[in-house]
Formats: C-alpha cells, sequence, structure tokens
C-alpha cells in the first residue's frame, strides 16, 4: 500500500509560543494555501500541550483558555482536513517543568557534578530514562487516540551535551546512562566530557540508544496508525534535516545539498524532508533570513529530491519575514511540477564518501573534493563513511575515499570488493593506511615509508603536474609503489624558501604522488597527499584539475558543457524520465548567498538516447542537436527533464 508521504508534498511548520494558542486556525490555513503548502507542522505536545491532556506529566498551555474550544490541535485538524491539508504533530520531549523534575529526578539530565541541566525554568531530560523510554509513547498513545494526526516529529532527540545558549554541558550521568554504558562497555566508565577518554565510544553508544528509541517509536505508529510517518533520523519513515544559519559558524555553501544527499543515497525510496528555517538564528529569532540565502535550502533540498518545508516562529502574522517570498515562489514550483519530483532519486555514477565526524582534518578534504567536482560538472552523490559498507556500490563507477585514515574491516571488505568486481577507487590522503600497513589490498602501494603531516614538513614541498608545479598542503605520504603500478606527480625535494638569494635547489625524487594499478576486474588509484584540503585552503585549479582527472580517468561521467563552473549539474531520474537541475552558484559568497547574476545560454550534453528536453523554469521545448541542447539563461535555476 503506497501512503500519503511517499509522494511529493509540502510542508509549513508555525513552532508555536505559549501565548500563540489562540490564533486564528482558518487564517493560517489560507496562508499555507496560498504559499503552495499541503502540509502543517503544528506544535501539539511535550513540553507543551495544545490540547486539553490528561496525563498527569503534561502541561496544558494555559493560552488555551483563549480558544472556545480550549483545543488548538482539534481546531486546527477538523479546518484542515476540510480543505484537503494534513497536520502532522510537532513534539519536544527533551525538557519537563520544575515540579515533574522534582518528581522525578531520574527523567533528568546529570552533569558530571552531580547537577541538572536547568534552562528557562525547564530541566532537560535523558533518552536513556523513562520520560523518555516509556512517558513518551502514553503521550502519542493520548494523541493519536484524539486526533487524526498525519504523523509526528520529534524535536531536540538527543543527550543535551549543548543547551540552548550553545555552552557545553558535557556527558550525561544520571543513573540511567551509567547502568547502560556499563553494559554497553564493560569495565569503561563513564566519560565526563568530549575531552576525556572513551569519548568516541560513548558516542557510538549515544547514537544506538537514539536509533532504538527511533525505532521502537516508528514501530508504535505503524502499529497504531500507519499512515503517521515519523520524521526523525536516517532509520526513521522520513528522514529530517534542518537547514539553518548560525550566528559564529563558517558558512558552508553546500551543506543542505550534502546532507540530503548523504540521506538520499543509503536509502533512496525514503523521503528526506529539509525544514529550512526562516530566521537567521534561534537567539536573533525575529530577523528573517535573506532571501537569496533563504532559497538555497529550498533548492538544494528540491535538487537532490527532498521534501521542500520552510519554518518560522510563531504565526505568519507575528514574523512576515523577508525570505518567505522567495520561499513560497519555490515551494509552488514544486507543487505545478510535482509529477517531476515524485520518485526522484540520484543518478551520478560518481560517490563521495563524507568522512566520520570523528576525523575533523578529512572534512576539509573532503570539502575540497566536493568543490572540485561541482565546479567541473562531475554529477556526484554522497555517503556517510559509517554507512559504507550498507550500500550497494555496484549503481556506481568510481568511488572518492578522502583522506579517511584507518576504516573498519568492514569498509575494506566492502571497497576491496567494489573493485575487484570492476569498480574504480580515487582515494586520496592517508585512506587505507595506517602506521605501515596498507588495509586495502586494491591500492597500489606496498607500504608506506613515512609520512609528513605537519605544515613544517610540508613546506616548500612541491609535486611535478606536467610543466607545472602544485604545493603540497596537508600532508604527504612517502609509498613504496606495488607491482605494475603506474606513478605520476612526483615529488620534489624540499630547498630553502627565503631569503629569495638562497630559493633554489629543488630537485625531482622518485616518490610518488600519485599511483594507479588494476586490481581484480577494476581498478585503484591513491594521491598519497591532501590534494582536497589544498584546493579548500588555496583555490588552484591545479589541484583541483589533477584531482578531478583522476576521477574521469577511473569512469567518472563529465558532463561536456560550456556552461561556466558556477552552474552546479545535479542528476537525477524520477517517475517521468532524467531530470537535471542547474543551480546557479554564481551567489555564492564569503558567509553569505548574494543574488545569483544570471548565466548566459549554452550548449550542454545530454545522457544517450534523449531525443525531447523540457525546461521548466524557462516554460518551453528545447531542440536536441547531436545530443545537446542549448540551455536558456538561467537565472536562480532551470531544470531540464529528459525523454527517450
Amino acid at each position: 500500500m503506497r501512503l500519503w508521504w511517499q509522494d511529493p508534498f509540502r510542508m509549513f511548520q508555525t513552532n508555536l509560543r505559549e501565548i500563540d494558542a489562540g490564533l486564528d486556525v482558518e487564517r493560517v490555513l489560507d496562508y499555507l494555501e496560498e504559499f503552495g503548502a499541503n502540509t502543517w507542522l503544528l506544535s501539539v505536545g511535550g513540553i507543551l500541550s495544545n490540547y486539553p491532556t490528561a496525563l498527569d506529566f503534561q502541561t496544558a498551555n494555559p493560552y488555551l483558555a483563549e480558544r472556545p474550544s480550549r483545543d488548538l490541535v482539534g481546531d486546527a485538524v477538523k479546518a484542515a482536513a476540510a480543505r484537503g491539508i494534513r497536520v502532522m504533530g510537532r513534539m519536544d520531549f527533551s525538557k519537563i517543568d520544575h515540579r515533574r523534575a522534582e518528581q522525578h529526578p531520574e527523567w533528568c539530565f546529570v552533569d558530571a557534578a552531580g547537577d541538572p541541566q536547568v534552562y528557562n525554568g525547564l530541566t532537560s531530560v535523558c533518552p536513556s530514562g523513562d520520560y523518555y523510554q516509556v512517558k513518551l509513547f502514553e503521550v502519542l498513545d493520548e494523541v493519536l487516540d484524539r486526533y487524526p494526526i498525519d504523523g509526528f516529529f520529534c524535536n531536540w532527540m538527543s543527550f543535551n551535551e549543548v543547551d540552548y545558549s550553545r555552552r557545553y554541558r558535557g556527558v550525561c550521568q544520571c543513573l540511567g546512562c551509567v547502568r547502560r554504558y556499563s553494559e554497553y562497555a564493560p569495565g569503561e566508565r563513564l566519560p565526563g566530557d568530549k575531552n576525556s577518554a572513551g569519548y568516541e565510544t560513548w558516542q557510538r553508544f549515544s547514537r544506538e540508544i537514539l536509533a532504538d528509541l527511533t525505532a521502537r517509536i516508528r514501530e508504535h505508529l505503524a502499529n497504531r496508525r500507519p499512515e503517521a510517518p515519523l520524521v526523525l533520523g536516517d532509520r526513521a519513515d522520513i528522514v529530517f534535516h534542518e537547514a539553518n544559519n548560525a550566528i559564529g559558524r563558517p558558512l558552508w555553501h553546500h551543506r543542505t545539498s550534502e546532507h540530503v544527499s548523504a540521506a538520499k543515497t543509503f536509502r533512496p525510496e525514503v523521503p528526506v524532508l529539509t525544514n529550512s528555517v526562516g530566521f537567521v538564528d534561534m537567539p536573533y529569532r525575529l530577523a528573517g533570513e535573506e532571501p537569496h540565502h533563504f532559497a538555497q535550502y529550498l533548492l538544494q533540498a528540491m535538487a537532490r529530491g527532498a521534501v521542500p518545508s520552510t519554518y518560522i516562529m510563531g504565526t505568519p502574522d507575528d514574523n512576515p519575514y523577508a525570505c518567505l517570498g522567495i520561499a513560497a515562489e519555490l515551494t509552488r514550483f514544486h507543487r505545478d511540477h510535482q509529477d517531476v519530483y515524485r520518485e526522484l532519486v540520484p543518478a551520478a555514477t560518481t560517490l563521495l564518501i563524507r568522512p566520520d565526524q570523528f576525523k575533523p582534518g578529512a572534512i576539509t578534504e573532503f570539502q575540497g573534493l566536493y568543490l572540485s567536482l561541482l565546479q567541473r560538472h562531475v554529477p556526484f552523490d554522497v555517503l556517510p563513511e559509517e554507512r559504507l559498507a550498507e550500500v550497494d556500490l555496484g549503481r556506481y563507477r568510481v568511488v572518492v575515499l578522502p583522506d579517511l585514515g584507518p576504516l573498519t574491516p568492514e569498509v575494506v571488505a566492502t571497497i576491496d570488493s567494489y573493485v575487484g568486481g570492476g569498480g574504480a577507487v580515487v582515494a586520496t590522503g592517508n585512506s587505507g593506511l595506517v602506521a605501515d600497513e596498507v588495509q586495502l589490498a586494491c591500492l597500489p602501494v606496498r607500504r608506506r615509508l613515512a609520512s609528513h603531516d605537519t605544515e613544517e614538513a610540508t613546506r616548500s614541498f612541491h609535486l611535478r603536474s606536467g610543466d607545472q608545479f602544485l604545493p603540497v598542503v596537508g600532508a604527504f605520504d612517502l609509498v613504496e609503489p606495488g607491482d605494475g603500478a603506474e606513478v605520476g606527480l612526483l615529488a620534489m625535494s624540499r630547498a630553502p624558501y627565503g631569503p629569495p638569494e638562497k630559493c633554489h635547489g629543488h630537485l625531482e625524487l622518485d616518490h610518488p604522488g600519485r599511483l594507479s594499478a588494476p586490481y581484480g576486474r577494476g581498478r585503484a588509484t591513491l594521491l598519497p597527499w591532501t590534494v582536497g584540503r589544498a584546493y579548500r585552503d588555496v583555490g588552484l585549479t591545479g589541484h583541483r584539475d589533477a584531482f578531478v582527472d583522476e576521477v574521469a580517468r577511473a569512469g567518472g561521467q563529465q558532463v561536456d558543457t560550456e556552461l561556466p563552473e558556477q552552474v552546479e549539474i545535479v542528476m537525477g531520474r524520477s517517475a517521468v524520465g532524467t531530470v537535471i537541475h542547474l543551480l546557479n552558484r554564481s551567489g555564492d559568497a564569503d558567509q553569505r548567498f548574494a543574488k545569483p547574476l544570471p548565466i548566459g545560454e549554452g550548449w550542454l550534453t545530454l545522457p544517450d538516447g534523449v531525443t525531447t528536453v523540457e525546461a521548466l523554469c524557462a516554460g518551453r521545448r528545447l531542440g536536441v542537436e547531436d545530443g545537446r541542447v542549448l540551455v536558456p539563461t538561467i537565472g536562480l535555476f532551470e531544470v531540464l527533464v529528459a525523454h527517450p
């Protein structure tokens, strides 16, 4: 049975304050319909219940007294159903009031000093305790018994290491955590904070607690109301990603696209909901997001096959953010082309692995390679490293490993099997290299001889690339080539870099910066240096091209086009055929998105067998000539639908 949320939909979230309980339901629904949304994410329960709860551990919103019915949820569900709009329930079980915290200290977060975490009079609870493990289900049952809610989202379901002020509070030390951790890691002490021994083990432990809770909630809802999905982590019915800005956080312009791609690559058939925040940051929730910045949240989400969602504080009347105009335009575009977005899944043939969060240096490498592929028009998907052994790699021609370092046995077996079966791998940095051991049998390396991984060790270090020289930035591993390995990008010996009179003496060495060889029916290439980090930090196109040329040689599909590098090409496949999103990235600027400049028409080569192409933004059919189309001028974006 196909469920409603397995088809495209569009959401609008009103994150209500307690004083909003008297809102005009019909007025909000008028706004949603004009906006293009057909689903309303409404604050239902948890910290405050916007309905008359009978549970003694829940608090009914006192402002419900302003409603004749005393029931906001009931009024909203009834009015929305009359218009064919679905209502999903936003729940927040992360905090309880002082009275419940006093009655049930065993539910609460406890820091290393033995103190609870109290913020604005509310006490944080811990997922290990019975408020999450037991009482949460009683709340869901009460809501389901009363209302035909169309789904649930659980906000801030976490271990609350960081509070609303972004103050680090450490690892929870409640009795539930102590007991569960002793069972998970016998003999190991529960760490106190991120600097404590065993913190990485605790992070895996906490992820498993939350994954188990997610699975239980999902099963509970499926038994009670199968048509009501759970919106949460990457194991839920609908994967949740919040696209947001934050004061003090460096802007990664591709964050939304990256996260959606990671989820859709892992489980292509599972919807991803990108909840795009209409304000700048939680402490500055009255300040609307820059429209061109907000547009990127929705565009990147839609291009990768996600459900667009817009999120505001309060009601549309209270917070008419400037970005809501363009948000409505894009939401209506998705509505008007719903058939194009039905079953939209990734269709790239190159896969870029996103490093584990414990490898911050590798994240920079990943971002440099991400930019390189994007700018050279190589469509690609993203997959988290921890999911590598869970995905069939057979649909990809090339898999890129960005400076991943030590790999798990499962990942090693997966990669070696993939290459042996005919795939290609391009690895950078120290992927699969541990001390002098080479974990991956497919790599054309006998052993690692030494590692230059400090700024001092790589300063003045160059690689020869034809008539050009590329600086090594980050790290370089000296490796012994395996039998039959093709080598290139030979290193130059270091020489003084000052004063100018002494800047000479570089000699070519036999240490390769590139090694490649067949393995089984496939091929593996290693660039034993951080070429991605070099491009991210320095921006030399020589770094970018040295990497992308290897991907192309390995079989990575580069789109032949005269469009400039500022056009991002996202390849997808939906119920209507091949879908190509062309995103105008000319507005990507330092710590912001500016208004993109129009990009003039240019030729683009199509996949084999395409005979007709529709340009949805231009609103016309394009002529196909020798397998190419002339793309119209691109404003914010263009979408091409190609048919055989």
